[in-house]
């Protein structure tokens, strides 16, 4: 039951840093396109793709908080939940920077 419980933190962990990583980067996507003229299309389509990270990023924290539970269904449940919102994100991430580097937005 405890390297269920040390699995499952670490999974909800790392989920929940890639989360953050995909909502960080649109924030320095944001914050160096201001500073340029002509970088209001950057900043429109970070600002179109904040959603998609707020909810990665809630999706893994409320896994993060139940793998904190002491019972093994809520280990298994957290595992499950971390497990495919930090894949969503990093998949977020990936379409985010292939879309930002071919200029699609």
């Amino acid at each position: 039951m405890v390297v269920l419980g040390v699995v499952a933190f670490l999974v909800t962990l790392a989920a929940l840093l890639a989360a953050a990583g995909h909502a960080g980067y649109l924030a320095m996507l944001t914050s160096a396109a201001k500073k340029r003229p002509g970088g209001q299309p950057a900043v429109d389509f970070a600002r179109k793709r904040f959603p998609i990270a707020g909810v990665g990023l809630g999706v893994t924290l409320l896994a993060f908080l139940i793998g904190t539970g002491d019972s093994a269904g809520a280990d298994v449940f957290a595992t499950l939940l971390g497990a495919g919102g930090g894949i969503g994100s990093v998949k977020a991430l990936q379409s985010t920077q292939r879309r930002f580097r071919k200029g699609e937005f």
